[in-house]
Protein backbone atom coordinates (compact mmCIF):
# COMPACT_ATOMS: atom_id res chain seq x y z
CA UNK A 1 0.00 0.00 0.00
CA UNK A 2 0.90 3.26 -0.51
CA UNK A 3 1.98 5.65 2.44
CA UNK A 4 1.65 8.84 0.68
CA UNK A 5 -2.26 9.73 1.87
CA UNK A 6 -1.18 7.71 4.85
CA UNK A 7 -2.14 9.11 8.74
CA UNK A 8 0.50 7.72 10.16
CA UNK A 9 -0.64 8.16 13.79
CA UNK A 10 -4.06 6.01 12.82
CA UNK A 11 -2.01 3.72 10.93
CA UNK A 12 0.39 2.60 13.96
CA UNK A 13 -2.68 2.79 16.15
CA UNK A 14 -4.23 0.49 13.97
CA UNK A 15 -1.68 -2.21 14.52
CA UNK A 16 -1.80 -1.65 18.13
CA UNK A 17 -4.73 -2.14 18.52
CA UNK A 18 -4.61 -5.40 16.33
CA UNK A 19 -1.92 -6.72 18.54
CA UNK A 20 -3.94 -6.01 21.74
CA UNK A 21 -7.07 -8.05 19.65
CA UNK A 22 -4.43 -10.74 19.70
CA UNK A 23 -4.39 -10.28 15.91
CA UNK A 24 -0.47 -10.85 15.78
CA UNK A 25 0.13 -12.02 11.64
CA UNK A 26 1.46 -8.51 10.74
CA UNK A 27 2.25 -8.29 6.73
CA UNK A 28 3.65 -6.14 4.32
CA UNK A 29 6.44 -5.96 1.53
CA UNK A 30 9.15 -3.77 0.20
CA UNK A 31 7.51 -2.45 -3.19
CA UNK A 32 3.99 -0.69 -0.56
CA UNK A 33 5.61 2.89 -0.92
CA UNK A 34 8.78 2.15 -2.31
CA UNK A 35 9.62 0.22 1.24
CA UNK A 36 8.27 3.50 3.55
CA UNK A 37 5.49 0.68 4.86
CA UNK A 38 8.09 -1.50 6.15
CA UNK A 39 9.52 1.39 7.86
CA UNK A 40 6.05 2.53 9.46
CA UNK A 41 5.45 -1.34 10.79
CA UNK A 42 9.55 -1.33 11.85
CA UNK A 43 8.00 2.05 14.13
CA UNK A 44 5.11 0.41 15.09
CA UNK A 45 6.43 -2.48 16.50
CA UNK A 46 9.68 -1.31 17.90
CA UNK A 47 8.67 -1.55 21.44
CA UNK A 48 6.35 -4.66 20.79
CA UNK A 49 8.33 -7.02 18.11
CA UNK A 50 7.79 -10.07 20.27
CA UNK A 51 4.21 -9.86 19.90
CA UNK A 52 3.72 -9.83 16.37
CA UNK A 53 4.57 -12.49 13.79
CA UNK A 54 6.11 -10.56 10.85
CA UNK A 55 6.21 -11.13 6.94
CA UNK A 56 6.87 -9.47 4.45
CA UNK A 57 7.60 -9.76 0.76
CA UNK A 58 10.57 -9.04 -2.14
CA UNK A 59 10.60 -9.34 -5.73
CA UNK A 60 8.70 -6.46 -7.39
CA UNK A 61 10.39 -4.37 -9.36
CA UNK A 62 8.96 -0.74 -9.44
CA UNK A 63 9.41 1.99 -12.04
CA UNK A 64 10.11 5.71 -10.12
CA UNK A 65 6.34 6.55 -10.86
CA UNK A 66 5.38 3.26 -8.52
CA UNK A 67 4.22 1.29 -12.07
CA UNK A 68 5.51 -2.42 -12.56
CA UNK A 69 8.85 -2.52 -14.21
CA UNK A 70 9.15 -6.68 -13.93
CA UNK A 71 10.32 -8.83 -10.84
CA UNK A 72 13.95 -10.28 -9.79
CA UNK A 73 13.91 -13.70 -7.93
CA UNK A 74 17.70 -13.87 -7.89
CA UNK A 75 19.99 -15.54 -5.75
CA UNK A 76 22.02 -11.84 -5.51
CA UNK A 77 19.01 -10.04 -5.53
CA UNK A 78 17.43 -12.41 -2.50
CA UNK A 79 20.08 -11.96 -0.37
CA UNK A 80 20.33 -7.75 -0.70
CA UNK A 81 16.62 -7.44 -0.77
CA UNK A 82 16.39 -9.11 2.82
CA UNK A 83 19.31 -6.77 4.30
CA UNK A 84 17.43 -3.51 3.03
CA UNK A 85 13.95 -5.34 4.47
CA UNK A 86 15.73 -5.70 7.76
CA UNK A 87 16.94 -2.47 7.69
CA UNK A 88 13.72 -0.84 6.96
CA UNK A 89 11.87 -2.46 9.38
CA UNK A 90 14.25 -2.01 12.27
CA UNK A 91 14.53 -5.82 13.02
CA UNK A 92 17.11 -8.89 13.51
CA UNK A 93 14.96 -11.63 11.61
CA UNK A 94 11.92 -11.63 9.79
CA UNK A 95 9.34 -14.32 10.54
CA UNK A 96 8.05 -14.84 6.76
CA UNK A 97 9.81 -13.71 4.38
CA UNK A 98 8.19 -13.99 0.78
CA UNK A 99 8.84 -14.10 -3.47
CA UNK A 100 6.34 -11.75 -4.04
CA UNK A 101 6.10 -12.78 -7.55
CA UNK A 102 8.02 -15.54 -9.46
CA UNK A 103 10.67 -14.41 -11.84
CA UNK A 104 10.37 -16.11 -15.24
CA UNK A 105 14.10 -15.42 -15.65
CA UNK A 106 15.40 -17.22 -12.65
CA UNK A 107 14.74 -21.20 -11.92
CA UNK A 108 12.16 -20.94 -8.74
CA UNK A 109 15.70 -23.57 -7.41
CA UNK A 110 17.75 -20.64 -7.47
CA UNK A 111 15.71 -18.42 -5.83
CA UNK A 112 14.27 -20.75 -3.01
CA UNK A 113 17.71 -22.25 -2.85
CA UNK A 114 18.94 -18.84 -1.67
CA UNK A 115 15.95 -17.78 0.54
CA UNK A 116 16.61 -21.60 2.53
CA UNK A 117 20.22 -19.81 2.98
CA UNK A 118 18.92 -16.89 4.93
CA UNK A 119 16.79 -19.01 6.88
CA UNK A 120 20.40 -20.69 8.10
CA UNK A 121 21.79 -17.63 8.72
CA UNK A 122 18.84 -16.43 10.53
CA UNK A 123 18.20 -13.95 8.85
CA UNK A 124 14.25 -15.59 8.04
CA UNK A 125 12.38 -17.51 9.80
CA UNK A 126 9.86 -19.36 6.96
CA UNK A 127 10.03 -18.75 3.58
CA UNK A 128 6.85 -18.31 1.45
CA UNK A 129 5.59 -17.70 -2.19
CA UNK A 130 2.92 -15.36 -3.92
CA UNK A 131 0.62 -16.02 -6.76
CA UNK A 132 2.92 -19.32 -7.74
CA UNK A 133 1.66 -21.95 -10.05
CA UNK A 134 1.20 -25.21 -8.13
CA UNK A 135 3.83 -26.79 -10.32
CA UNK A 136 6.29 -24.09 -9.31
CA UNK A 137 5.21 -24.93 -5.50
CA UNK A 138 6.02 -28.35 -6.00
CA UNK A 139 9.30 -27.34 -6.99
CA UNK A 140 9.92 -25.02 -4.30
CA UNK A 141 8.99 -26.88 -1.75
CA UNK A 142 11.10 -29.62 -2.71
CA UNK A 143 14.08 -27.61 -2.29
CA UNK A 144 13.37 -25.85 0.88
CA UNK A 145 9.89 -26.38 2.86
CA UNK A 146 7.69 -23.16 1.81
CA UNK A 147 5.81 -22.20 5.13
CA UNK A 148 3.04 -20.02 3.13
CA UNK A 149 1.73 -19.63 0.12
CA UNK A 150 -0.25 -16.05 -0.45
CA UNK A 151 -2.33 -15.51 -3.26
CA UNK A 152 -5.80 -13.31 -4.06
CA UNK A 153 -8.80 -15.69 -2.48
CA UNK A 154 -12.03 -13.98 -1.43
CA UNK A 155 -16.11 -14.40 -2.48
CA UNK A 156 -15.11 -12.06 -5.21
CA UNK A 157 -12.10 -14.10 -6.39
CA UNK A 158 -12.22 -18.05 -6.31
CA UNK A 159 -10.07 -18.95 -9.47
CA UNK A 160 -8.15 -20.54 -6.68
CA UNK A 161 -10.47 -23.36 -6.04
CA UNK A 162 -10.30 -24.57 -9.44
CA UNK A 163 -7.15 -24.12 -10.64
CA UNK A 164 -5.14 -26.57 -8.32
CA UNK A 165 -3.75 -24.19 -6.69
CA UNK A 166 -5.76 -24.42 -3.44
CA UNK A 167 -5.70 -28.07 -3.51
CA UNK A 168 -1.64 -28.44 -4.15
CA UNK A 169 -0.83 -26.00 -0.96
CA UNK A 170 -3.30 -28.44 0.79
CA UNK A 171 -1.62 -31.33 0.09
CA UNK A 172 1.83 -30.07 0.73
CA UNK A 173 0.77 -28.77 3.88
CA UNK A 174 1.27 -25.08 2.97
CA UNK A 175 -0.61 -22.23 4.61
CA UNK A 176 -2.96 -20.43 2.58
CA UNK A 177 -2.61 -16.55 2.94
CA UNK A 178 -5.93 -14.90 0.96
CA UNK A 179 -5.03 -11.29 0.03
CA UNK A 180 -7.29 -8.89 -0.83
CA UNK A 181 -10.40 -11.28 1.12
CA UNK A 182 -12.85 -8.27 0.65
CA UNK A 183 -11.98 -8.43 -2.99
CA UNK A 184 -10.13 -4.84 -2.64
CA UNK A 185 -13.27 -3.57 -0.76
CA UNK A 186 -15.74 -4.68 -2.97
CA UNK A 187 -17.29 -6.44 -0.74
CA UNK A 188 -17.41 -3.89 2.59
CA UNK A 189 -20.47 -2.56 0.98
CA UNK A 190 -18.69 0.94 0.66
CA UNK A 191 -18.31 0.99 -3.14
CA UNK A 192 -21.09 1.93 -5.08
CA UNK A 193 -19.77 4.00 -8.02
CA UNK A 194 -16.65 4.98 -9.77
CA UNK A 195 -16.81 7.69 -7.81
CA UNK A 196 -15.17 5.91 -4.92
CA UNK A 197 -12.50 5.21 -6.08
CA UNK A 198 -9.99 8.53 -5.20
CA UNK A 199 -7.45 10.13 -6.87
CA UNK A 200 -4.39 7.83 -7.75
CA UNK A 201 -6.42 4.34 -6.65
CA UNK A 202 -4.74 1.36 -8.25
CA UNK A 203 -8.72 -0.02 -9.01
CA UNK A 204 -9.52 2.76 -11.18
CA UNK A 205 -6.84 0.66 -13.71
CA UNK A 206 -8.50 -2.55 -13.16
CA UNK A 207 -11.36 -4.27 -15.04
CA UNK A 208 -13.68 -5.46 -12.88
CA UNK A 209 -14.10 -1.63 -11.36
CA UNK A 210 -14.68 0.17 -14.92
CA UNK A 211 -17.74 0.31 -16.95
CA UNK A 212 -19.95 -2.25 -17.49
CA UNK A 213 -18.02 -4.85 -15.42
CA UNK A 214 -18.11 -2.53 -12.09
CA UNK A 215 -22.17 -2.51 -13.04
CA UNK A 216 -22.08 -6.16 -12.99
CA UNK A 217 -20.13 -6.63 -9.72
CA UNK A 218 -22.11 -3.83 -7.75
CA UNK A 219 -24.94 -6.34 -7.92
CA UNK A 220 -23.23 -8.94 -6.96
CA UNK A 221 -21.74 -7.35 -3.84
CA UNK A 222 -25.25 -6.23 -3.19
CA UNK A 223 -26.39 -9.48 -2.92
CA UNK A 224 -23.86 -10.49 -0.94
CA UNK A 225 -24.49 -7.30 1.42
CA UNK A 226 -27.93 -8.41 1.41
CA UNK A 227 -27.28 -11.60 3.39
CA UNK A 228 -25.09 -9.93 5.87
CA UNK A 229 -27.61 -7.82 6.83
CA UNK A 230 -30.07 -10.77 7.43
CA UNK A 231 -27.42 -12.28 9.70
CA UNK A 232 -26.99 -9.01 11.54
CA UNK A 233 -23.44 -8.08 10.57
CA UNK A 234 -21.22 -6.54 8.42
CA UNK A 235 -20.52 -7.09 4.33
CA UNK A 236 -16.81 -7.03 5.55
CA UNK A 237 -17.29 -9.50 8.73
CA UNK A 238 -19.21 -11.77 6.37
CA UNK A 239 -16.79 -12.38 3.59
CA UNK A 240 -14.29 -12.69 6.12
CA UNK A 241 -15.70 -15.69 8.27
CA UNK A 242 -16.81 -17.88 5.06
CA UNK A 243 -13.09 -17.44 4.11
CA UNK A 244 -11.91 -18.46 7.80
CA UNK A 245 -14.25 -21.57 7.15
CA UNK A 246 -12.08 -22.73 4.21
CA UNK A 247 -9.87 -25.29 5.28
CA UNK A 248 -6.49 -23.80 5.99
CA UNK A 249 -6.77 -20.50 4.43
CA UNK A 250 -5.84 -17.48 7.00
CA UNK A 251 -7.29 -14.04 5.83
CA UNK A 252 -5.05 -11.01 5.86
CA UNK A 253 -7.60 -7.73 5.68
CA UNK A 254 -5.71 -4.67 4.99
CA UNK A 255 -7.04 -1.68 6.76
CA UNK A 256 -5.48 2.02 7.52
CA UNK A 257 -8.26 2.66 10.39
CA UNK A 258 -9.14 1.32 14.03
CA UNK A 259 -12.57 1.33 12.98
CA UNK A 260 -12.50 -1.15 10.24
CA UNK A 261 -10.35 -3.21 12.13
CA UNK A 262 -12.79 -3.80 14.61
CA UNK A 263 -15.08 -4.15 12.51
CA UNK A 264 -13.20 -6.76 10.57
CA UNK A 265 -12.14 -8.41 14.29
CA UNK A 266 -15.75 -10.17 14.55
CA UNK A 267 -15.58 -12.00 12.02
CA UNK A 268 -13.59 -14.48 14.48
CA UNK A 269 -16.84 -14.51 16.30
CA UNK A 270 -19.56 -14.89 13.10
CA UNK A 271 -21.24 -18.35 13.00
CA UNK A 272 -21.50 -19.44 9.27
CA UNK A 273 -23.51 -22.85 8.93
CA UNK A 274 -24.05 -24.60 5.66
CA UNK A 275 -26.95 -23.17 4.49
CA UNK A 276 -25.13 -19.46 4.70
CA UNK A 277 -22.62 -21.15 2.76
CA UNK A 278 -25.23 -22.29 0.03
CA UNK A 279 -27.01 -19.26 0.18
CA UNK A 280 -23.30 -16.92 -0.56
CA UNK A 281 -22.60 -19.84 -3.06
CA UNK A 282 -25.53 -19.05 -4.83
CA UNK A 283 -25.34 -15.09 -4.47
CA UNK A 284 -22.10 -14.46 -5.64
CA UNK A 285 -20.49 -18.07 -7.45
CA UNK A 286 -17.54 -18.68 -8.67
CA UNK A 287 -16.62 -17.35 -11.59
CA UNK A 288 -19.71 -14.77 -11.68
CA UNK A 289 -17.06 -11.90 -11.27
CA UNK A 290 -16.48 -10.27 -14.74
CA UNK A 291 -13.18 -8.67 -15.65
CA UNK A 292 -9.77 -9.36 -15.14
CA UNK A 293 -8.58 -8.53 -11.74
CA UNK A 294 -5.56 -6.65 -12.81
CA UNK A 295 -4.63 -4.65 -15.82
CA UNK A 296 -3.89 -7.02 -18.83
CA UNK A 297 -0.32 -6.06 -18.53
CA UNK A 298 0.05 -7.53 -15.69
CA UNK A 299 -1.65 -10.85 -15.19
CA UNK A 300 1.24 -12.07 -17.18
CA UNK A 301 3.39 -12.14 -13.81
CA UNK A 302 0.39 -14.17 -11.83
CA UNK A 303 0.62 -17.82 -11.42
CA UNK A 304 4.37 -18.94 -13.27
Amino acid sequence: MSTAACDEPESIRTIHQALDLGIDFIDTADAYGAGRNEELVGRALADRRGRAFLATKFGNLRNPDGTFKGVDGSAAYVKAACDASLARLNVETIDLFYLHRVDPKTPIEETVGAMGELVAAGKVRYIGLSEAAPETLRRAHAVHSVAALQTEYSLFTRDVESDGVLATARELGVAFVAYSPLGRGFLTGGIRSAEDFGKGDSRRNQPRFNGDNLATNLQLAAAVAAIAKRKGCSSAQLALAWLMKQDGVIPIPGTKSVNHLNDDAGAAILTLDATDARELDAALPAGAVVGLRYPAGQMGSLRL
